[in-house]
């Protein structure tokens, strides 16, 4: 089954001094460029997702245009990598990802990036109803502490929140090492 890389949303905004830094963003990025290494050393698709928004700059994270929406260079696209813009958490509304897919066949789907709680979750439960097998490498994702009626729920339970319930029905998930571990080992 073919599969493809999709780095979500690893963009300047979420770093230190961005719009809106995530728990352990930076780490997250190093494993996702172990990760887009790997995709590229096997000539494997990669699919860069990069949200935008529409706005005044400092007005909100990765308003167009300016350097907070850029994809970090951590995982910097060489040409000829799909770039798909996107304006929803979910990387497949309104965007052409599922036609590209599609059209090189892809079956399965290993996901990562920012932030685990939104757009990472959104695009996982979508592309697992549309078909796809997704693996989601869970440090290689970041997200942030959340408060819900006054409570604070720190970034990392809301991590593994997600993930825990990603895992029931819609991803395997795996550390970057357990995947790259799956992929070394011969087959047959």
């Amino acid at each position: 089954m073919k599969s493809a890389l999709i780095l979500i949303d690893i963009q300047k905004d979420y770093f230190r001094d961005g719009y809106m830094e995530l728990f352990g963003m930076d780490w997250a990025a190093q494993n996702a460029g172990q990760l887009l290494k790997y995709y590229r050393e096997n000539h494997l698709p990669v699919f860069h997702i990069q949200h935008v928004t529409k706005g005044e700059p400092n007005a909100a994270p990765f308003v167009e245009g300016t350097p907070g929406a850029e994809i970090d260079d951590s995982v910097k696209p060489l040409e000829g990598e799909s770039i798909i813009s996107k304006y929803y958490p979910n990387s497949f509304r309104e965007t052409n990802l599922l036609h590209e897919l599609k059209k090189i066949e892809v079956g399965e789907l290993v996901i990562c990036g920012a932030m685990t709680h939104m757009c990472v979750d959104s695009t996982t439960r979508a592309a697992a109803d549309l078909g796809f097998q997704c693996v989601v490498i869970h440090d290689a994702c970041a997200t942030k502490d959340l408060v819900f009626r006054n409570h604070l729920i720190p970034a990392r339970e809301v991590h593994c929140t997600i993930l825990s319930a990603l895992e029931v029905a819609y991803a395997q998930v795996l550390s970057l090492q357990e995947f790259l571990a799956q992929k070394t080992i011969p087959s047959g």
